[in-house]
């Protein structure tokens, strides 16, 4: 059995999320993990196992988008926090002594794999803007080579790429492998009902959102202002992942940021989306191309009133195509993985 070091991104809670279920599968085969993490990531993961705290990017968001300057400035002043956690990262595997790596978008794992010479894997969504061939609207050809050159930044010289995906792009390289989204078990083994409620889920709060969902006869449970409350047609809950989960399962549509776990989750439920891409995210604005050009939903750059009636006036019309979603489980990419393994970890 091997000896693995699992570098995960706290950034949200999707990488966590997909993490969890990776883990649990190696663990199962007796192989031994040792995971930092940091963050969403750091506070998810150490529910269920022992987790390294490190340092981890993060972004400024105001207003559904994405603060470039403020988000260069506050990560450039803890590069000695960065710096003290690369040490950190490289004692344990002097300690541990993997044998090879596995990083879900996690740059400090990587940077430590390259600097020992151990192999290294990448499990994320973010290497399809590099390593596939995508298609998107010339309108967003600059936040594409934005996203594409971070990607490039963060994560270089892999062994091999299995990057998960909505479809099945045409890869560009003989290392990069696709397959269907990592699914948590919570959602494999969940039956699906439409509630007549619509579930909306956003980064940051937004005052004008709350305006116009005033303003349409729907109920919406909304998530994402950190607070419990109720408001006419509106209730408000903190996050919770059990609630949560309940709430998505039981809901007749999302409104919602564009991120890919969600989005990957709301597909294998048959869940129409209107999806809300954080602008200046070019990943997200991708997911939610995809919603749309699909028919499985409603790409909209605004939370509009006008852009919510026309999602909810055409959810027949979704339903009925989110029928032909194919649902698959995690045993492809987990058999793909332990080929890996068995190739790399000597």
């Amino acid at each position: 059995m091997a000896r693995i070091l699992y570098g995960v991104a706290g950034e949200g809670s999707g990488h966590s999320s997909r993490a969890k279920e990776v883990i649990t599968h190696l663990l199962g085969l007796s192989h031994e993990v040792k995971i930092v993490s940091y963050d969403r990531g750091y506070k998810n993961l150490k529910q269920h196992f022992q987790v390294e705290e490190i340092f981890g990017l993060s972004f400024d968001y105001k207003n559904n988008k994405v603060q470039i300057l403020p988000t260069i400035f506050k990560n450039a002043l803890q590069l000695p926090a960065a710096k003290k956690s690369l040490d950190k990262v490289l004692r344990l595997i002097k300690e541990f002594k993997p044998q090879i790596v596995i990083s879900d978008f996690e740059p400090l794992s990587c940077l430590a794999a390259n600097l020992t010479g151990l192999p290294l894997i990448s499990i994320d969504n973010q290497h399809r803007l590099t390593n596939a061939k995508i298609e998107y609207p010339k309108q967003y050809e600059t936040d594409a080579a934005l996203a594409k050159a971070v990607t490039r930044l963060l994560i270089f010289n892999t062994k091999a790429c299995l990057v998960i995906s909505f479809d099945e792009p045409k890869v560009l390289n003989k290392k990069t492998f696709i397959f269907p989204p990592i699914l948590r078990r919570e959602i494999l083994v969940a039956k699906s009902s439409g509630g007549d409620y619509i579930l909306v889920y956003v980064t940051t709060p937004s005052k004008n959102l709350v305006e116009v969902l005033e303003k349409i006869d729907k109920k919406f449970v909304c998530y994402g202002f950190n607070k419990n409350e109720r408001h006419g047609n509106i209730v408000f809950k903190k996050a919770g992942q059990k609630e949560f989960l309940q709430d998505l399962v039981g809901c007749e549509a999302i409104v919602a940021n564009a991120g890919f776990t969600l989005i990957s989750e709301a597909l294998f439920l048959r869940k129409p989306y209107l999806a809300w891409p954080v602008a200046g995210q070019f990943e997200q604005i991708l997911n939610a191309c995809f919603i749309a050009k699909a028919g499985y939903g409603l790409h909209a750059d605004n939370l509009s009133e006008d852009n919510i009636k026309k999602f909810l006036g055409k959810l027949d019309q979704y339903k009925k195509k989110i029928q032909h979603y194919k649902k698959e489980d995690n045993h492809k990419i987990f058999a793909k993985l332990d080929r890996l393994i068995r190739q790399y970890a000597k």
